[in-house]
């Protein structure tokens, strides 16, 4: 339900209502009996206060487009949105809804609205799930796909500009939806600045050591350092990663002292380049021996990241 006060200004979103029950399938109605919920553009020609489904609000189903395409014979009539949550091809909702619904549109056109519309698209264009889901049934029934185009125009065309297009009807019964989507300035996407990575030489890494480096206070407070990672990063996992394993990898020099760390596994940008400046800040390790000689060595470590609650 969308409103506004003047004429001039734009709509603006007042309620969502769920259809509580649905007949048919993807596609427009074509004759009587066929169950199908009328896909197009509408607007209602009756109240009904005294409806065995509560209240109901008429729609002018078969409007032009579906005189023309629709059965000559028995096109089917009687659509509806109303109360009662049945159906067998109109639009209902619970008696509640209906109630709000009637009144507000028994107001607008006591105040001189002659026009309420009513757009009945087959879906919400900007589901992605809904829109892969449409697609696959064009596949099956291409003959639809220019009504679903039209359709498609007049709700991005009102999405953008929240002011309704211009829907016309032309000789073939299509609909010809007249709306010049606004232009949008394309931002020029943001180049990523490559730093400069360190590199180690690793024929300064010897093959075997005596003694591998130590964390400050041993292993154990390592694993506590592991661990307040893995939560610190948590924030940084992207909206569709539940979580994220890690691989990384660094370097204790011959004093001891942490660096070239890199993320050969897993993550995303973002926590990688963090991830990557914490292990390069951790405190001095007492560093390996090898030979009773102090040696630099390259480490790797496992980091799981996840989100909390995540199973």
């Amino acid at each position: 339900m969308w409103v506004k006060s003047e004429k001039n200004e734009k709509y603006k979103l007042f309620k969502n209502y769920r259809v509580c029950a649905l007949a048919g399938t993807l596609g427009p109605k074509r004759m009587k009996g066929d169950y199908q919920v009328p896909e197009g553009f509408y607007y209602i020609n009756e109240f009904k206060p005294n409806s065995n489904y509560h209240l109901a609000l008429g729609l002018n189903y078969p409007n032009f487009s579906d005189k023309v395409l629709s059965d000559s014979i028995e096109p089917g009539g009687d659509i509806y949105i109303h109360g009662s949550c049945v159906t067998t091809g109109c639009i209902p909702v619970t008696n509640p809804q209906i109630e709000e619904l009637y009144i507000l549109a028994a107001w607008a056109k006591s105040q001189g609205q002659d026009f309420i519309p009513v757009h009945v698209f087959p879906i919400n264009f900007n589901n992605q799930r809904s829109g892969t889901y449409l697609a696959k049934y064009l596949k099956d029934y291409p003959e639809y796909a220019p009504m679903v185009e039209e359709m498609r125009h007049a709700f991005e065309y009102f999405d953008a500009t929240k002011q309704l297009p211009l829907i016309m009807v032309d000789e073939k019964g299509s609909y010809v939806v007249d709306g010049e989507m606004p232009k949008v300035e394309k931002a020029e996407p943001k180049k990523k600045i490559i730093k400069e990575r360190k590199v180690f030489n690793e024929e300064l890494l010897p093959k075997l050591v005596d003694r591998l480096p130590v964390y400050p206070g041993g292993n154990e407070k390592f694993q506590l350092f592991i661990e307040k990672v893995s939560k610190d990063m948590s924030p940084l996992l992207l909206h569709d990663q539940q979580r994220a394993y890690i691989m990384i990898e660094f370097v204790i020099d011959e004093s001891g002292k942490p660096g070239y760390s890199r993320v050969i596994k897993g993550g995303n940008d973002d926590l990688n380049e963090k991830l990557e400046a914490l292990f390069d800040k951790m405190p001095d390790w007492d560093p390996a021996v090898r030979l009773e000689k102090n040696v630099p060595v390259k480490l790797k470590q496992s980091i799981v990241v996840e989100k909390s609650g995540a199973k």
